[in-house]
């Protein structure tokens, strides 16, 4: 498989991207990395930048994620919100775990937020929705779907053992 290539390719499974906790608040449109490819005290950034962005780009499909490679002295995050406003986070000497824990803390949404997007998602007052803890036990309820076939059986072009027999 070519996408098993390269360095670390377990970044490149569904399973990865969909790991990432680092849901960004809907006020942030831009989130940018700066950091410089050589040097100690940008050891953390460049693990971070390896490791999770494409995480966050895979959650975070509305945000427009950018890296500044060797532009600074000093590696950090800065996220643009919709208002104008800017945050800067330093991340000078600080492993790619400390990093995330405190972007966790201040640019994420709480576990709560996340909790009660999922809920809303799972409306389960959708007329649509059928089978066990919705409006309808059963399809056939629904006006103009076939009835159960346990109930009333299935005409017979519609059954594959006399459909198959025809043939």
């Amino acid at each position: 498989m070519p996408f098993m290539k390269g360095r670390a390719p377990i970044r490149r499974t569904m399973q990865y991207l969909e790991a990432g906790k680092l849901i960004l608040k809907e006020r942030i449109r831009i989130f940018s990395v700066n950091y410089n490819i050589f040097g100690d005290h940008h050891h953390g950034a460049r693990d971070f930048v390896f490791w999770y962005l494409p995480q966050i780009q895979y959650k975070n499909p509305d945000v427009q994620v950018i890296t500044f490679k060797n532009l600074t002295p000093s590696p950090f995050i800065r996220c643009y919100y919709e208002n104008g406003e800017q945050m800067l986070i330093d991340i000078d000497s600080k492993s790619k775990e400390e990093v995330h824990d405190h972007l966790l803390r201040v640019v994420c949404k709480s576990e709560e937020e996340l909790g009660a997007e999922m809920q809303a998602k799972e409306k389960k007052d959708n007329p649509a929705n059928f089978g066990f803890g919705c409006d309808r036990h059963c399809i056939c309820e629904i006006p103009g779907q076939l009835p159960c076939p346990a109930v009333v059986p299935l005409p017979k072009h519609m059954r594959g053992k006399y459909k198959n027999a025809e043939d």
